[in-house]
């Protein structure tokens, strides 16, 4: 039986990661930032997008009026029927905790779902992204729960808007929170290490607590500002760029 080869979407709030999927691995990935759409339009995306695919599936956390106009080019382009992921109660080896299935953000899912089809291990999954998002897993595939907070851009655009005189941190690439370095000598520098700092710590946190209560999760960190906080976080965190792809991949078969 022929594998399909799929056309994989990870729509988040700042950009969009695309991944083509060819004999079950990721041969060709991309990412367009959703201001760069709103300048040059759809063509921006689709003319690095290929036509002959199996099937298209996306994992949407931009809206739904997004989603409408997204499936219609993308379905055009494509002359294929765009699937959403959605958050279900149990699927592709993950237990959902929340009450409302859906309730859970289908980026929080997919991810999780990605992570399990690495490791049967307990998990602490980390999306650090516009927003961050940390969740934990058991080892038999329960969600625990999990937490959201502002990414490091949010963090530093929040202090500017609802402060006098904090100015608009434009937010490095790199960090030098090592030492003595962690307390900055000037604003700029002490806005972004605070920003670090709040997530790195609160990654520790939950994984200290998730260690306290029997478990021994690997963390896995995937999102925009991954790199920004992989250096100040254990060696051992497995750094996976494209886990929400990863876990559409997982998905494909059962979108065809």
């Amino acid at each position: 039986m022929n594998t399909p080869t799929a056309l994989l979407f990870d729509i988040g709030n700042t950009r969009i990661k695309w991944g083509v999927l060819e004999k079950n691995n990721l041969v060709r990935t991309g990412s367009i930032a959703h201001d760069k759409l709103r300048e040059s339009g759809f063509s921006a995306l689709t003319t690095r997008l290929p036509r002959k695919v199996d099937c298209v599936l996306a994992s949407n956390v931009a809206g739904q009026s997004f989603a409408t106009r997204f499936s219609g080019v993308i379905g055009i382009h494509c002359n294929l029927d765009v699937h959403f992921a959605h958050a279900e109660r149990e699927a592709y080896g993950v237990t959902n905790s929340y009450r409302t299935p859906r309730r859970l953000g289908v980026d929080r899912w997919v991810a999780m779902i990605g992570a399990r089809g690495e490791s049967r291990s307990a998990l602490c999954v980390v999306d650090a992204g516009t927003a961050v998002t940390i969740d934990g897993l058991d080892g038999s595939g329960q969600h625990v729960g999990g937490m959201i907070m502002p990414g490091i851009v949010l963090m530093a655009s929040a202090l500017h808007t609802n402060t006098g005189e904090l100015p608009l941190v434009r937010v490095g690439r790199k960090s030098n929170a090592s030492g003595m370095d962690l307390f900055a000598r000037t604003t700029d520098g002490a806005v972004q290490m605070g920003a670090l700092c709040a997530i790195s710590g609160a990654i520790e946190r939950a994984v200290g607590t998730l260690r306290r209560s029997g478990l021994r999760p690997k963390v896995i960190l995937t999102g925009g500002d991954a790199s920004r906080i992989l250096t100040e976080l254990d060696d051992k965190v497995l750094h996976r760029p494209h886990l929400v792809l990863q876990g559409l991949a997982r998905m494909v078969p059962n979108a065809t």
